[in-house]
């Protein structure tokens, strides 16, 4: 068996790493790094696309081995963050907690081989030309199967791109895949030879037919409506109390009447400090407001997920928020946990990561059970091998998941929410806004993450969603980031994170429905058609010269 030449295992960590920089690492992203996407596959590509010292291609098992290496440092170097989440808060030995986190990376960048098998594939049978332009609808189809097998579409190639005002068009009609595909396409066009028979006109042809497809684009881009400034015309308090979790978690635990009082009064009486754009972001202003006489009333209050013991069934709590619902006159959306009877498993009762709602007269009118739980965190699947993730959360191994899409009704405008790690399905989430959903609700607990590239990213991810869907998202989270996001996907309001604190946003109701939520992954699945028919017809071509 022969070596695989050591500059392609260094395109292939050079791609790996490439692919990282784009994304948060520790804060918000610099302009400057997002635009390394359009050349982060280049190297893989090149890689893939190659010959050896020989000048002989790489072999089909050669290609999904340079390929895992590069989507194991893809992983390595995305989710990091995982290290800190077992160690910090999951309270396990860092050597477990190091070992956790390879043993991911070397399970997702399987993604990554499945590329390289695929193209491999192709670039044999079917020739290197091919192989580059398939490449883009390889990218997405293996993007679309992480997102639906392992259920695991963090940080999707697109997601790199959400400032971009004129690529994110593209995503109310595509989703983020299509702006994957754009991505991948261009990072191919640099390695795609085009031969052309020099003739008397070959140049003015091409200069233009060049012109003429400048052309085609502005005007398709004009005939889309051009991102607009929304205008709130409601507003909601959203409540960050910045608890600790895990065993990052010291000093006395608040008692649930001394946390209700707590969240009660961030409720009524919001923090004097805002950002005017994304926190900690270069350039982004900090407002200090006036302070108020008394207590600031809203449409909406908006409690998050977070390790407060909150109850659905607790008589204490419920008390606490029906009075707080009449005495400021809005509806709610609260973070907790809620426990149905049931003779159906040996424990006697469903376990359910929720969000009640309660309307303005005090009533609790409604509950969203959580429908996509978190590995390793909300429950433990094959528990009996995976023993030792049964100490990451002190309730977590335990809940169950809903099976219902509840919406929120009050006053003739529907509320969608979804819960912390839901935020990365995209077409989970449209559902809620298919189904009637004006305004979508985010609730999370990202104080899991700590100072990580983890809440950024999730962020960016959540303004995806916001235009996908034409919505507007407001998004109260445990630690941050916290703040309203209009449907263009950007964040208007935000609180400081780390900060015990409350932000009144303005926000607004949305009743279309957008290209995207109206037919779902349709992209997703024509890549993987193409794919599909790509790989076959190159196997055919295979057979007809044997």
């Amino acid at each position: 068996m022969r070596l695989i030449p050591g500059r392609l295992w260094a395109l292939a960590a050079l791609s790996g790493i490439l692919q990282v920089l784009p994304f948060p690492i520790e804060g918000p992203v610099p302009r400057w790094r997002t635009a390394l996407c359009w050349v982060a596959l280049a190297p893989l590509l090149f890689a893939l696309s190659g010959r050896d010292e020989t000048g002989r291609e790489l072999t089909v098992f050669e290609s999904i081995t340079v390929s895992y290496f590069c989507g194991f440092i893809w992983y390595l170097g995305s989710c990091y963050w995982i290290y800190q989440t077992m160690y910090l808060y999951g309270g396990l030995d860092k050597p477990i907690a190091a070992g956790i986190l390879i043993l991911f990376s070397l399970y997702l960048g399987l993604y990554h081989a499945l590329f390289g098998a695929l193209f491999g594939a192709i670039r044999t049978y079917g020739g290197r030309q091919i192989a580059l332009m398939s490449s883009p609808f390889l990218w997405v189809a293996v993007e679309f199967a992480r997102a639906h097998i392992t259920s695991f579409p963090w940080d999707l190639l697109g997601i790199a791109q959400v400032d971009n005002a004129v690529l994110t068009r593209l995503a109310p009609f595509t989703g983020a895949y299509g702006i994957s595909f754009v991505i991948a396409l261009v990072n191919a066009l640099w390695l795609i030879r085009i031969e052309v028979r020099e003739r008397r006109h070959t140049r003015l042809v091409l200069t233009v037919a060049g012109v003429v497809l400048v052309v085609i684009y502005v005007a398709a881009v004009s005939r889309i409506a051009a991102p607009r400034r929304e205008r709130a015309t409601n507003t909601a308090t959203l409540v960050q109390e910045n608890l600790e979790v895990g065993a990052a978690a010291k000093g006395p635990e608040p008692s649930a009447g001394e946390l209700l009082e707590s969240f009660s009064h961030l409720s009524r009486y919001p923090g004097r400090r805002i950002y005017l754009g994304i926190p900690e972001k270069k350039g982004t202003p900090l407002a200090i407001l006036e302070p108020s006489t008394g207590p600031v009333d809203s449409n909406l209050i908006v409690w998050p997920e977070s390790p407060a013991p909150f109850q659905e069934d607790d008589p204490q709590f419920r008390e606490a928020i029906s009075s707080l619902a009449k005495q400021a006159g809005s509806s709610m959306i609260v973070g907790n946990i809620a426990i149905e009877r049931t003779a159906e498993n040996a424990r006697g009762y469903y376990l359910f990561n929720s969000a009640a709602f309660v309307t303005p007269q005090g009533e609790f009118a409604g509950r969203y059970n959580k429908m996509h739980l978190v590995p390793f965190g909300e429950y433990v699947p094959f528990k009996q091998m995976f023993f030792f993730a049964q100490n990451l959360l002190h309730e977590a191994g335990t809940f169950d998941a809903g099976g219902t899409r509840t919406l929120f009704a009050v006053n003739g405008h529907r509320y969608g929410t979804f819960i912390c790690y839901e935020s990365i399905f995209a077409d989970e989430v449209r559902e809620f806004v298919r189904n009637g959903a004006d305004v979508l609700i985010n609730i999370s607990n990202d104080g899991w993450y700590g100072d990580t590239s983890a809440p950024w990213q999730h962020l960016n991810m959540v303004r995806m969603r916001a235009i996908e869907n034409h919505r507007w998202v407001l998004r109260a989270t445990n630690t941050g980031v916290t703040a309203s996001i209009d449907p263009e996907g950007r964040v208007v309001e935000a609180a400081p994170r780390h900060v015990r604190t409350s932000i009144r946003v303005g926000f607004g109701y949305e009743k279309d429905l957008t290209f995207y939520v109206a037919h779902g992954d349709w992209f997703a699945w024509l890549c993987s058609s193409v794919t599909g028919a790509a790989l076959l017809w190159s196997l055919r071509a295979r057979f007809a010269v044997n």
